[in-house]
């Protein structure tokens, strides 16, 4: 058997039970404290034996004859370690492209940890710098799903159900992103989705709300209802939001279209232009839809979270909303499957 297959018969062996690690993975490690146990594959004994334990220090000897180890494909870390490795991981997100041996609902749960975490420090943050970070995890996800769009769905059983910003802005990113593919799925099945249109759409739809970061805390968490003052605070995220995409280089018109209008409605009962339906595009529509169904199935501070069916019978039933994107909403809902 020539090499190349019998370490591929190695991994093939021990996947189920094991990551196994390239140089990129091990670069991304304390090159002297490894963060979690490695394991080596002893040919010898067919059988996989520690290496070294989670925080061990290495010596200068064992450093090399780890990347030696590594460069033969007989290092791997245990799927039992999987919570240290998505935490690891999230933070080098890049090194999910490389990994070959991470399942699809393990390279969900890598997403869904970075990108809450980084639209969690852009939010208290939102400055040119930490955006920048921010977009350099969101076009690793765009990469990834470029290469096929339905990688989506694994993604969808990772909603958060506690709200915040940071929890609803990926959650709306997520099912925005799924929505559009499933209306446009010919679109993309053909090749038609260019990926430069797909980068900008999906930063809309993780950043819609980025004006909310301008609005007090204290009115976004009082569980109780709003004054006129504090509500006309709240409406006055939307052209804030617009205004910070100066500031942040962003005048991408997808960006702009989920920014500026999800929250006005078809009928015109919608803010801050109360526009109406002509002057609202295909994905302003679908970024407030997704933003109202998120808002609505999560836990609030002043409202439970809604059962996903109850919140598309009442969408449905609003004609501020696009009635051909419900209907697909709700087959969605319908065929995601319970949240993780």
């Amino acid at each position: 058997m020539a090499a190349a297959e019998k370490k591929a018969g190695i991994a093939d062996a021990l996947d189920e039970q094991f990551y196994q690690i390239n140089l990129d993975i091990l670069e991304s490690f304390s090159k002297y404290r490894p963060p979690l146990a490695l394991y080596r594959f002893r040919e010898d004994v067919a059988r996989v034996v520690l290496f070294c334990r989670a925080g061990d220090r290495l010596s200068n000897e064992q450093v090399e004859e780890l990347a030696r180890l590594v460069e033969e494909g007989l290092i791997f870390v245990s799927r039992a370690d999987h919570p240290v490795y998505v935490k690891h991981i999230s933070y080098q997100l890049d090194l999910v492209l490389v990994d070959k041996n991470l399942h699809e609902s393990e390279i969900a749960d890598i997403f869904a940890q970075a990108i809450t975490r980084r639209l969690a420090e852009f939010f208290s943050q939102p400055v040119p710098l930490v955006f920048a970070k921010l977009w350099t995890d969101l076009m690793v996800l765009t990469e990834y799903l470029f290469q096929d769009i339905h990688r989506v769905r694994a993604l969808q059983k990772r909603l958060h159900t506690e709200h915040n910003l940071e929890n609803h802005s990926f959650d709306c990113g997520v099912l925005g992103l799924a929505l559009h593919a499933k209306v446009h799925a010919a679109a993309y099945e053909g090749g038609e989705v260019k990926r430069k249109h797909l980068d900008h759409l999906v930063c809309g739809l993780f950043v819609h709300d980025l004006g909310l970061t301008k609005v007090p805390g204290f009115i976004l968490g009082k569980d109780k209802g709003l004054t006129m003052d504090e509500r006309a605070k709240v409406q006055r995220h939307v052209p804030a939001g617009v205004e910070m995409l100066g500031k942040l280089d962003l005048r991408f018109p997808e960006v702009e279209e989920c920014v500026r209008d999800h929250h006005e409605r078809l009928d015109g009962s919608g803010y801050p232009q109360r526009k109406i339906a002509p002057d609202i595009s295909h994905l302003a529509r679908l970024c407030g839809l997704v933003d109202s169904y998120c808002a609505m199935v999560t836990q609030r501070p002043y409202a439970p979270a809604m059962e996903p069916m109850k919140a598309m019978a009442t969408l449905m039933q609003d004609p501020g909303y696009d009635p051909e994107l419900t209907r697909a909403l709700q087959a969605l809902v319908l065929t995601t499957g319970k949240r993780k």
